[in-house]
């Protein structure tokens, strides 16, 4: 019976978190502010220890459950209406090397000794600090580099030149199957499918992957049963 309990327990936690989750919002790891990151951890935690307590009342943690996500809730929506509340939940950004100058002070505030400073740089690709013009931690620790504009990668605006807007290829084939939805977003129809897999030498069902091209061809990866036996980046 107490397994019983333990299982019904833990079906009921993982469906309130999905449902709690999906209230606060989907958010990467770096998109996290400290107070959303420790409420994540009280959910879980309360949700663990939902699944395994043997009692038969639930609403205890259900109610602490759905209070912490009320909690980040909230958050949220002061942190979008108010710059204030943004900056104290949130924290702001802070400027540790600018144009030729590393601010030590800034880099305490930041708790980031200069060994650290210098890996995430290179981490970044910038083996250089003559070439950086701005650094900056943002208030999700991660670091933004701005370099002059001599050590930057070129642009065709550089060149006087504007390049056509460009847009990515739509999958109307995968593993066989027609994705009708999708062929229809890119202005095509099954006729235009067929004559372009037919011009290839190919089936619906030998593909793999078909790609829609924004010049209005079908790029065709057929299904390979040939293995690979050995690994070329050993």
């Amino acid at each position: 019976m107490d397994l019983l309990n333990v299982a019904a327990a833990s079906v009921g936690s993982i469906l309130m978190l999905f449902l709690l989750t999906k209230l606060i919002g989907n958010k990467q790891m770096s998109q996290l502010n400290l107070f959303d990151y420790i409420n994540g951890i009280t959910i879980g935690s309360i949700a663990a220890e939902m699944a395994t307590s043997l009692e038969n009342d639930f609403l205890k943690p259900l109610l602490a459950m759905s209070i912490y996500a009320l909690a980040t809730i909230l958050s949220d929506l002061a942190s979008n209406r108010w710059i204030g509340a943004r900056r104290f939940l949130e924290g702001r950004s802070i400027i540790l090397y600018d144009n030729g100058k590393l601010y030590r002070n800034h880099l305490k505030r930041a708790r980031m000794d200069l060994s650290e400073f210098l890996t995430q740089c290179r981490t970044a690709g910038y083996y250089s600090l003559d070439s950086m013009q701005l650094i900056v931690m943002e208030a999700n620790g991660r670091l933004s580099f701005l370099p002059k504009p001599d050590a930057r990668p070129a642009t065709p605006a550089d060149f006087g030149k504007q390049p056509q807007p460009d847009a990515p290829q739509i999958p109307v084939v995968m593993d066989g199957k027609v994705l009708t939805g999708n062929l229809q977003e890119s202005g095509k129809d099954l006729q235009w499918l067929n004559k372009q897999l037919s011009a290839q030498h190919y089936t619906t069902r030998e593909v793999l992957l078909a790609l829609c091209n924004p010049d209005n061809t079908l790029s065709v990866y057929k299904k390979e049963t040939a293995h690979k036996h050995t690994d070329r980046f050993q």
